[in-house]
């Protein structure tokens, strides 16, 4: 359950109450029965850096190119136009 930290416009006094997110908010002081106003405070969980979740998990090994395509998703390779470089037909005398 969240932690909510109010604050009583009579006396001054910070307290917190653990409420659930459905719950409505304080409006009346406990102790001194003075208005209460609910404060913002930031967050107690922060995520600093660039990618947490990339850089704390090891690294595999690189997959050959053979590996990464099993043939579902990969796309048909395009022909190639090579020119056809066959060898000239050799013919050979004899006398």
């Amino acid at each position: 359950m969240p932690l909510y930290e109010y604050r009583c416009a009579k006396c001054g006094k910070l307290f917190e109450v653990m409420q659930r997110f459905s719950d409505a908010p304080l409006t009346e002081h406990e102790d001194c029965g003075g208005p209460v106003e609910r404060l913002i405070s930031p967050p107690a969980l922060q995520f600093k850096g660039t990618g947490w979740y990339v850089n704390d998990y090891a690294k595999s090994a690189p997959q050959s190119a053979e590996s990464k395509s099993d043939g579902k998703d990969s796309k048909p390779k395009p022909a190639e136009n090579k020119p056809d470089t066959k060898p000239p037909a050799t013919t050979t005398k004899t006398d």
